[in-house]
């Protein structure tokens, strides 16, 4: 029987790579679809998703403010930065009001870190100085002095010491602590709404499959892993990867949703995102 092909973006990530195992080597039943994978950077996937490209794509919980019209988010698939997140480093270490004097070099201004960034410093994105830097090129950007701080994601959260920079600030920590222990919700997988109900939910069941067999299959998910994982072994891999594939990635639960609520509700208050959220998850 011919399969049902899906467009399925995704960042060329070890997290990410790890949660599509299953999908990836069809190691699980998927029900008559098949899954063109697409790798892109995350801010070249929130673009995507505002146009409505791919079927079900992997987004920034910023960019979902900017798409909710178009994809509904799945229960599966969160990246949650619990009590650890996006990090502000530099050469030296600085003080909020030092920071938002300085040039900011960013992943991209829809990812989560960006939005956190602003609700951290308290300022939109026209009261400071930032420039948008591909995110495995900002350690080169503050090297360099292209910029004096950088706002680092992925797997630059565990190396950046290996570039002699020093933390200023953990917008993870700091989230956690101004909202009762809340991870901070940065990625999250969204399927289009041109799929009733109820194939958005078959298709759901599938990804949730893939994310669980990885997790009951850790070894051999964490060795197809590894093909992404830049400038990281196999150790440092496998914790990056825990960091951002784990309980939250099966399910939000209520704490992950209330979380989103937060951090969306509060842009919207602070006029950093265009109109609230009403959260529209698959069921």
């Amino acid at each position: 029987m011919e399969k049902r092909m899906l467009t399925l973006g995704h960042s060329p990530d070890p997290d990410d790579a790890f949660m599509f195992y299953g999908l990836a080597k069809e190691l699980i039943p998927t029900n008559g679809f098949g899954f063109e994978h697409i790798l892109q950077d995350i801010q070249t996937l929130n673009e995507r998703a505002t146009r409505g490209e791919l079927d079900i794509s992997a987004i920034s919980i910023h960019a979902y403010a900017y798409v909710s019209d178009k994809y509904a988010l799945l229960p599966s698939g969160a990246s949650m930065g619990d009590g650890y997140g996006p990090m502000l480093v530099s050469k030296q270490k600085f003080s909020k009001d030092e920071i938002a004097r300085k040039k900011i070099a960013v992943p991209g201004t829809m990812t989560s870190a960006f939005l956190a960034l602003q609700l951290w410093l308290g300022k939109s994105a026209k009261e400071f100085d930032y420039v948008v830097v591909p995110f495995d090129q900002i350690f080169s950007a503050v090297r360099s002095g292209a910029a004096e701080i950088g706002l680092i994601i992925h797997e630059g959260q565990l190396t950046y010491k290996n570039e002699g920079l020093l933390v200023s600030e953990d917008l993870g920590v700091w989230w956690g602590r101004e909202n009762g222990g809340l991870p901070l919700p940065l990625g999250g997988n969204v399927i289009h709404k041109r799929f009733e109900p109820a194939v958005r939910k078959r298709i759901s069941g599938i990804l949730t499959d893939s994310i669980q067999y990885s997790l009951d299959h850790r070894p051999e998910a964490v060795q197809h892993a590894l093909q992404y994982a830049r400038d990281m072994g196999h150790d440092l891999a496998d914790k990056f990867v825990g960091m951002y594939v784990n309980h939250w990635t099966l399910d939000y639960g209520e704490k992950g949703r209330e979380s989103i609520r937060r951090f969306l509700g509060r842009a919207f208050e602070r006029g950093l995102i265009p109109h609230r959220q009403e959260l529209e998850f698959v069921v």
